[in-house]
């Protein structure tokens, strides 16, 4: 009788134990969701950096040179062209919200897709260049970003609909349009995402600076680099949270299995240096994009975001050149 008595008792204390670390697992995934994808989370302040090589003196010196070049020339530009404020509603009644740089008598536009946890002022470093190349400009907010609603970061997965009641605004104003799709980060993942989907033929190109292959592999990615910690079971919990809360899954949204479907000529960007996105993403997703209508850029030494400022005039020279040669 007395060790049926322990035994109960060690089945009480092991299934108390069990539910203790699964309650205290559910809170820590509810914080990881609110903290990752929550609009008011703080999973943009990232501090993770790659050990320094001996050349970065000279290569960050060329990136914040590119910055500051970068930074004189959108003032430059917004000086000029204020841009109109511009509003429509997604497929699921979210109110979205951009910004129109109108360029007169021009067919071409571009989507210029913002990253994580940024606005539609962050891409102004791709619509200066794009304007002063004759496009007409659309910056979004993206969802649960700046001026458009939301509660959650739909990470490129959500937003892709929402871009492409954007394409569906731009076709209205101009039937005759020619659209590029130029993103960078979580923009860059939203532009693949896009391309898996039916398209119309006014899209014409997309460009993906620096994207990942999925909403999975990147908080996993996070995950280790951040915290020291495994995707089980945290993520997984988490991911039944985000199909709760945010209405998508992780797993779902994943810029490599859209990839997979595009057959439009796509554009792949990265910097070899990449302490957020990991450099191998750009070769996986190039390898998943069907046909011969792809290319790469490479920026050696450059981090994340930062291939432009390293590149660039050789940027932009190769983005439109591919533009020019595949459109």
């Amino acid at each position: 009788m007395r060790k049926m008595r322990i035994r109960k008792k060690l089945l009480l204390a092991a299934v108390i134990l069990v539910a203790l670390l699964l309650v205290i697992c559910v809170l820590a995934s509810n914080y990881l969701v609110n903290y990752a994808i929550g609009r008011g989370g703080d999973g943009g302040n990232r501090t993770v950096a790659l050990e320094i090589p001996e050349t970065a003196d000279d290569t960050q010196r060329t990136i914040l040179e590119g910055q500051i070049e970068q930074k004189s020339a959108n003032e430059a530009f917004l000086a000029e062209h204020p841009g109109e404020t511009v509003t429509i509603t997604s497929m699921d009644n979210v109110r979205c919200s951009g910004v129109y740089y109108e360029n007169a008598d021009s067919h071409n536009w571009v989507l210029a897709l913002h990253g994580y946890r940024c606005t539609h002022l962050n891409e102004l470093r791709l619509a200066q260049p794009y304007y002063d190349r004759g496009y007409q400009v659309v910056t979004p907010d993206l969802r649960a970003c700046g001026e458009t609603e939301g509660k959650y970061l739909g990470m490129g997965w959500l937003d892709r609909r929402d871009v492409l009641s954007w394409i569906d605004w731009i076709i209205q104003q101009d039937p005759a349009a020619q659209i590029v799709i130029h993103g960078v980060s979580m923009g860059a993942a939203t532009t693949m995402m896009v391309s898996g989907e039916e398209t119309p033929d006014q899209v014409v190109a997309f460009v993906e600076d620096c994207g990942y292959t999925s909403v999975w592999d990147i908080f996993s990615s996070e995950l280790k680099l951040r915290f020291g910690m495994p995707e089980f079971p945290l993520l997984y919990t988490a991911n039944l949270i985000s199909m709760a809360k945010a209405g998508y899954s992780f797993t779902q949204a994943s810029a490599l299995e859209q990839v997979k479907k595009c057959q439009k000529p796509m554009l792949f960007i990265h910097g070899t240096a990449d302490d957020f996105i990991p450099y191998e993403m750009m070769d996986i997703l190039y390898q998943a994009k069907p046909g011969d209508n792809k290319a790469q850029i490479t920026a050696p030494g450059a981090g994340h975001g930062d291939a432009m400022y390293l590149l660039g005039e050789e940027y932009w020279n190769q983005v439109f050149a591919f533009l020019e040669a595949e459109v």
